[in-house]
């Protein structure tokens, strides 16, 4: 067990912060250590582990709500590039899960930045490119960091298909062709099966690709749809609609254009990559300007990296401009914790700091948001990573 006592608390859920400790159980067991208690004067049993928080501040984990952390490698280029499947437009029957490499250095610096869960999948070449993966950045085995293993099913409009596949498409009214065909494939088989029974010589043949959007066609979990253009915004809702499915978009350079729009449809956004410049026609947009706004009209935005786009430790680097660029400092803290948290479908382990939660934890001399606030401490369900005296620290 553990104690962290007399820290200043943000827990991404109060807007004030304020100073209590926090028990964390299970630092010992091979089970993900919980947040036990948050408050003053708790009670633990002899032999707890205490660290002393006074004069930091205590933040929840920060969480990567897309990213290809773990598949497209650290300084690997094109050596080691997992994240995209070049031989198929239409791949959902891929999983994140089968190419994570956790030993990837992109990790490493990830969860020593703070950043102890992305959620990290296929990358947008392909018009379905497979499941995204909610993980956390620290072990050597990927199956015992998962925290969810299917949180959307990515796709991609815009560019990417036209260029990486132009075998296929060169247009996007042909890429939504293909999304509508995949969908309108995998309803029919659904329906197919389920007419079946019990009776399984009645059932179509297994097809692994319409079996992979079946969770999507039963809203389990969302089209996880890489957009930048209002156009194709507007063409992934379209479609989304058109078959009642969930929807999550990803990236929405040219949001800020049509925030109106957007405050009306409700559904979750990951704004970016900003640091980085505007290398395709569909990003002269950008803007930083751009989650302020979204999250201005009530929009519920994550700030993403888009990894290894930009790095995955200039996570909270990245909310910090945005807060320079005029976001509240709460809303831009929402935007790496609890917000993609619950862009991820795992809200109900991490991004907050709550009693029953996921131990993960950063503990800084001041806002990570900022530069030159220092990280001492990095916990991961409930085991500390990264300490002041750890020659790692930066």
């Amino acid at each position: 067990m553990l104690c962290i006592q007399n820290g200043l608390v943000h827990d991404a859920i109060h807007r004030e912060a304020y100073t209590a400790d926090i028990l964390v159980s299970g630092t010992e067991s091979e089970l993900p250590g919980k947040i036990l208690a948050i408050g003053m004067n708790l009670e633990f049993p002899e032999g707890t582990e205490i660290i002393d928080a006074s004069g930091l501040e205590v933040y929840p984990g920060f969480v990567e709500a897309h990213c290809h952390t773990g598949l497209d490698g650290h300084g690997a280029g094109q050596v080691q590039m997992d994240y995209n499947e070049k031989n198929d437009i239409v791949t959902p029957q891929l999983r994140a899960i089968d190419g994570i490499n956790p030993m990837d250095e992109g990790m490493r610096t990830a969860a020593l930045a703070g950043v102890t869960t992305v959620c990290t999948g296929p990358g947008s070449s392909n018009v379905l490119g497979g499941t995204f993966a909610a993980v956390k950045t620290w072990g050597d085995r990927i199956d015992n960091m998962i925290v969810k293993e299917a949180i959307g099913m990515k796709c991609a409009f815009g560019e990417n298909p036209k260029n990486c596949h132009s075998k296929f498409t060169t247009s996007r009214m042909t890429t939504a062709f293909y999304l509508r065909q995949a969908l309108a494939q995998a309803k029919e088989y659904l329906e197919k099966k389920e007419a079946a029974g019990d009776k399984p010589e009645r059932r179509p043949p297994l097809d692994m690709k319409m079996e992979a959007l079946i969770p999507v066609l039963k809203k389990e979990i969302p089209l996880k749809a890489h957009a930048h253009a209002a156009q194709d915004i507007f063409t992934a809702l379209r479609i989304a609609r058109e078959f009642d499915v969930n929807i999550t978009l990803e990236h929405v350079t040219e949001g800020h254009l049509v925030v109106e729009e957007l405050a009306k449809e409700n559904v979750p956004l990951a704004v970016g990559p900003t640091l980085t410049s505007a290398s395709k026609f569909e990003m002269r947009s950008l803007s930083w300007q751009t989650p302020k706004v979204l999250a201005e009209a009530g929009c519920q935005v994550s700030i993403i990296t888009d990894a290894q786009v930009i790095p995955q430790e200039f996570l909270p680097l990245c909310a910090g401009i945005a807060v320079e660029g005029g976001m509240d400092p709460f809303m831009a803290l929402q935007a790496i914790t609890i917000n993609p948290a619950r862009h991820g479908l795992i809200a109900d382990r991490v991004g907050s700091l709550e009693a029953g939660k996921d131990a993960d934890m950063v503990i800084a001399d001041g806002s990570p948001l900022t530069v030159p606030t220092k990280i001492y401490y990095v916990l991961i369900d409930g085991k500390v990573i990264k300490r002041p005296e750890d020659p790692q620290l930066r």
